[in-house]
């Protein structure tokens, strides 16, 4: 299929059933106790700093690696798997002193590998099509939040800073091969809103529309991401893109994330996703519930018709996708509501004028 097959085919497929993501990459790239050479091959042989922590890179100098973990999530059930490029973006790679070419070659390559392994397995499998969903992760400088205590108007990097590096993140991906976007982790609403015009800047000079998916991060039991929003403000904040789906994930557990779910299921006119942790991490940083424990909370969700797509995020494995397309597997995926015209803002809190 060409591109503009498989997105109509996504779509179909989340007409017809509640599609599954793949789960943690760190999890299982953490398992294979890598070494400090496995993440520079030859061609960061002798780059500057410790390179090691940077999964992001494997798509260059370990992409056997890469290419295993999305044939193991795909054998698990998944319909989408996600490209290994949470961090590559200039700004956040900055911190391993990588530049633009190996940010662009990080992406591209990513994509590659999610590409030929999705078409690999719809070959195998065409009844059940797989999709590849291009990851833009988070920063670690905020546009909403100061980066000095003393100085509320302080920032680490403008916003053209941040909507360029993502500009350059998301036209690599495109040519890589996506089927869609995926904008995940979301702290922070003006770096998201960043990554949407980027997108959205490119769709109107050279691309082909692609689907977006958004996915924000409740931050604690408050029920606000970490710039201080609620779930409907968040959806009112980014509506204007109208995204093919938009949700939460990681933070949180499947218990404590259900009550932020179910407000965008509410709110929102497109898909809801899904995919949070296998729960809290203990006092040891690891995750702790089980692949059965977190499909019974996920199965629940599905048959109270609250959501269309689920994963998992940290702390999640194959495994965990296994039992989660397993439990819901057959139950028909969350009807989009019909919502009326309205005015509707949003800050910290939203504001709706009918």
């Amino acid at each position: 299929m060409n591109r503009t097959d498989r997105v109509v085919a996504l779509k179909q497929a989340a007409q017809e059933r509640i599609l599954i993501l793949d789960g943690s990459w760190g999890v299982m790239i953490q398992r294979r106790d890598l070494s400090e050479e496995d993440f520079r091959g030859e061609r960061f042989a002798d780059h500057i700093g410790q390179m090691k922590g940077n999964n992001d890179i494997l798509c260059l100098t370990r992409p056997d690696i890469i290419t295993d973990l999305h044939n193991q999530y795909f054998e698990a059930g998944a319909d989408i798997s996600e490209t290994n490029t949470f961090s590559a973006t200039t700004i956040a790679q900055d911190d391993y002193h990588l530049d633009a070419q190996a940010c662009w070659d990080i992406n591209y390559e990513g994509a590659k590998l999610a590409r030929a392994a999705a078409d690999e397995w719809t070959a195998k499998e065409p009844h059940k099509p797989r999709f590849a969903a291009g990851s833009i992760g988070p920063l670690n400088k905020m546009l909403s939040m100061s980066s000095d205590v003393n100085d509320p108007g302080a920032r680490l990097v403008t916003f053209d800073q941040v909507y360029e590096a993502y500009k350059q993140q998301v036209r690599a991906l495109y040519q890589g091969g996506v089927d869609l976007y995926l904008i995940e982790t979301i702290t922070d609403t003006l770096n998201c809103k960043a990554a949407l015009k980027a997108i959205l800047d490119l769709e109107d000079e050279e691309q082909e529309k692609l689907p977006i998916w958004i996915s924000g991060t409740i931050t604690d039991r408050s029920g606000r991401t970490l710039s201080g929003q609620t779930a409907e403000a968040f959806w009112n904040s980014v509506k204007h893109a109208k995204p093919f789906a938009i949700g939460f994930n990681c933070a949180l557990g499947a218990d404590l994330m259900r009550p932020h779910i179910a407000e965008l299921s509410r709110v929102a006119d497109t898909l809801v996703a899904a995919y949070p942790n296998a729960g809290l991490p203990n006092a040891m940083g690891q995750y702790d519930e089980q692949p059965h424990e977190t499909a019974h909370e996920l199965h629940e969700w599905a048959k109270d018709g609250i959501v269309n797509i689920l994963g998992g995020c940290c702390g999640t494995t194959p495994d965990h996708i296994r039992h989660v397309a397993d439990e819901v597997r057959g139950i028909t995926p969350r009807p989009v509501p019909e919502r009326p015209k309205a005015m509707r803002l949003s800050g910290l809190e939203p504001f709706e004028l009918i």
